[in-house]
């Protein structure tokens, strides 16, 4: 159940869920929570791979609230977490909320870490954190997309700030350790994000330099788009003013890159269809 800080300082939350395969099917074996995180039942619309939607019923998070979420996937587990909605931090007063990911894929597993847009309001303070630890042979695809203020009803982010940081491991080996702040001046620096409110990442792993090749070549000309592998890791960037044509983007990029990284043609969750 909710449990909310007698002190006023937040909503806190933890989501712990553990994936395993059995008789050829991954299953969701441990599901624990405490606060406004949940999950629904699995599904299952490619077969052996399983499918959660993460829920969290605020429906938003404010200043002081922490959300913990961890997830595992065991030996030659397939799974795919996403959300069924854009996540919305609002204005802080004092305290920043806080969003830690913790995601370990072990040996022959794959994992899917593809959450939709986070929406910061304006006067939001926000850290967010992704930390992915993976086996020699784990396989890993991870997205994260913002926007910042409102852009279609004219909200700018003129007050806040937002820290991301992202880190990936194999076997106890850097291969991204990211850290990156924004608010106003960022934001509209031309060494910053140049006024595009609205980003995303992709990573993958492992790549080949065909995977790179393809990714620009889906991209194309496109301004604000940059992708680089390194030590097998695939890194994709993009910047836009619109969250719709990120999102395809990101889409599109994922349908390409899935075969050769998780071993399974694309099957898009139904909840980003609703």
């Amino acid at each position: 159940m909710s449990v909310q800080d007698a002190a006023g300082s937040g909503w806190e939350a933890e989501l712990k869920l553990g994936f395993e395969s059995r008789g050829g099917r991954t299953v969701l074996a441990e599901r624990r929570h405490r606060g406004p995180l949940a999950v629904q039942r699995p599904f299952y619309p490619e077969g052996e791979v399983c499918h959660v939607y993460l829920l969290h019923p605020p429906g938003g998070v404010v200043g002081g609230d922490r959300l913990d979420i961890r997830a595992t996937a065991g030996k030659e587990s397939r799974a795919l977490i996403t959300t069924p909605a854009a996540g919305k931090f609002y204005r802080s007063e004092d305290l920043p909320a806080r969003q830690t990911v913790r995601l370990a894929v072990n040996d022959v597993a794959a994992l899917e870490w593809l959450p939709q847009e986070s929406i910061f309001y304006r006067g939001a303070s926000v850290i967010s954190e992704v930390d992915v630890e993976l086996a020699e042979t784990a396989r890993f695809i991870g997205w994260e997309s913002f926007c910042l203020g409102r852009p279609a009803s004219g909200e700018a982010f003129d007050r806040g700030r937002a820290a991301f940081r992202w880190s990936i491991r194999v076997s106890g080996r850097p291969l991204l350790i990211e850290r990156f702040e924004v608010d106003e001046e960022v934001l509209n620096a031309n060494w910053g994000l140049q006024g595009q409110p609205i980003g995303a990442s992709l990573f993958a792993y492992p790549a080949l330099p065909k995977e790179l090749a393809s990714m620009r070549t889906i991209a194309g000309d496109r301004a604000g788009f940059g992708a680089t592998l390194v030590d097998g890791l695939l890194v994709c960037r993009a910047l836009d003013n619109q969250i719709e044509p990120l999102r395809r983007l990101l889409v599109e990029l994922w349908r390409a890159v899935r075969p050769d990284v998780v071993g399974r043609e694309a099957c898009l969750p139904r909840i980003w269809a609703t």
